[in-house]
């Protein structure tokens, strides 16, 4: 009896783990994609997701219908999504779940009383500081910005300035806490029209560099043995446009979606218009273009849309793959998200991301849906050890980065975590290891001074004295060869003085 209860003991807990494996098998295979992130050799292995597709959100569910190639999503201040429904000439606001409307915004009332509508908005921003909604009314040539009645506070259209040529076709808009106005234009690229806080147009800002191809490089120098009549016969080379771009405080980030541009794929730029980025050798997206073999063909990245999360993670919309690129502050790659697919978490063609709390927001223009993207359990350790490690609790951020490692034996974030916190501990030697671990060569450089001179000062009087006995070893053997010589000179002059003298006999 007892041994057939065992039996079944053993049948029943063999059945239980058995079930954990399949729900686990089917949580995973619940996304339509590899999850995978980048070893230090810059290899694509497989990883643990730090977001999973929760539902898919349609103009249907918010009760307004079916929406029509949305093209931008913002979150403002009071957790209010605002969605450019670009097709059906709104800007639609709906609560923080995405549940309901709050506002449908497809009239506005002009300063004369008249009435005014969309055509084609392409981007919309809500400012914190005043709470105006800014929009990107592209088709109309224009700028609006209204409060949220609607009433429309100022029209920005296309500058009558020497500086400015081209149409005025807006595709995205921000304004900082002072109250200038930043326009991305899809024909411009020279950087985003900038407009003071009463509208008039005070320049550029945030200029893409030229890409530096060998054919550049040797037009440059072609250049230089020209006339200035066969100069300005010559194609000029002009950098690619930005594409979109997000504000956090004092700087403003911006991403091209150019698919042959490497250079200021993503900016930081501060109120200069200098890019933080530039010294740094960053790449976003696929570290290599992955092959599609449905599309037979090598997909390149395009950073077509960027977010400032309000932890500072930056989150960059690749238009190419469809897929989200996670990075934390210093740029270090944390998660990649979504892909092509027709199922929920995949898509057919992003155009915007967004982000509210620990959540993601991937806007569809083909599907005309958000997909909502929740943070994994694995996702919530990476993000607080990485919340800590930046506010400089670095003691307090190791626990999580050696629980990291235990469930991702290959997350490189977390080895470069660990070694940047064994290093403000003073333990540098553990330092070394997990930097040279993460293939991290600043952070192995900077451990081995330390330990450097740690060694030094632990055994400097060894050092000290085992100098003073080589010195003084030395200097004995130096005395003592020279009284050998001495002595090795009388004793090889003897014989030929003792020859000398029997030479002489002999004669």
């Amino acid at each position: 009896m007892k041994k057939r209860n065992k039996t079944l003991l053993t049948l029943f807990a063999s059945c239980v783990l058995l079930g954990g494996g399949i729900v686990s098998f089917a949580a995973r295979a619940g996304e339509p994609y590899d999850v995978y992130n980048y070893d230090r050799w810059g290899e694509a292995i497989p990883s643990q997701a730090g977001y999973i597709a929760d539902r898919v959100v349609s103009g249907y569910d918010l009760g307004v219908g079916a929406m029509s190639a949305p093209s931008d999503i913002f979150c403002d201040h009071n957790d209010i999504f605002y969605i450019c429904d670009s097709g059906n000439n709104r800007i639609v606001a709906a609560d923080s779940d995405l549940s309901s409307i709050v506002k449908v915004y497809d009239r506005f009332t002009m300063p004369d009383g008249s009435v005014t509508t969309l055509n084609k908005p392409m981007g919309v921003f809500v400012s914190a500081e005043t709470g105006n909604i800014y929009i990107a009314d592209s088709e109309n040539s224009r700028v609006l910005v209204c409060d949220t009645d609607a009433n429309v506070v100022m029209e920005i259209t296309r500058p009558e300035s020497d500086l400015y040529n081209g149409t005025f076709l807006p595709q995205r808009v921000i304004a900082d806490k002072a109250g200038n106005v930043y326009v991305v234009l899809r024909n411009i690229t020279t950087g985003a029209a900038m407009f003071d806080a009463s509208g008039e147009f005070t320049g550029f800002y945030g200029a893409n560099r030229v890409e530096p191809t060998a054919e550049i490089v040797g037009n440059y120098i072609k250049n230089l043995f020209m006339s200035e009549e066969k100069k300005a016969r010559r194609a000029r080379n002009v950098p690619t446009g930005i594409t979109s771009f997000d504000i956090d405080g004092d700087f403003i980030f911006t991403c091209t979606s150019s698919s042959t541009q490497t250079t200021d794929t993503v900016k930081k730029l501060n109120a200069a218009g200098k890019n933080i980025f530039a010294s740094k050798e960053l790449a976003f997206g696929d570290y290599t273009p992955m092959y599609d073999t449905s599309q037979n063909k090598v997909l390149q990245p395009a950073i077509c849309d960027i977010d400032i999360a309000d932890d500072g993670n930056i989150n960059c919309l690749d238009y190419t793959t469809g897929r989200v690129f996670q990075y934390d502050k210093d740029c270090n790659l944390l998660f990649i998200t979504g892909t092509i697919a027709r199922q929920v978490g995949g898509f057919s063609q992003v155009s915007a991301v967004e982000s509210l709390g620990d959540d993601l927001y991937v806007l569809d223009s083909q599907k005309n849906t958000v997909t909502v993207f929740v943070e994994t359990s694995f996702g919530e350790i990476v993000h607080d050890a990485t919340d800590k490690f930046n506010a400089g609790y670095y003691d307090e951020a190791l626990e999580p980065w050696y629980e990291v490692l235990k469930r991702d034996g290959n997350y490189r974030r977390a080895y470069i975590g660990v070694a940047s916190a064994l290093y403000n501990r003073g333990d540098y030697k553990g330092s070394m290891k997990y930097a040279k671990l993460a293939d991290a060569p600043r952070i192995y450089n900077k451990a081995f001074e330390g330990y450097r001179m740690e060694f030094l000062k632990a055994n400097f009087g060894y050092i000290a004295a085992g100098l003073a006995v080589l010195i003084i070893g030395i200097i004995v053997l130096k005395k003592r060869l020279k009284k050998r010589k001495p002595a090795a000179e009388t004793a090889a002059a003897a014989p030929a003085a003792e020859n000398e003298v029997s030479g002489k006999e002999e004669e």
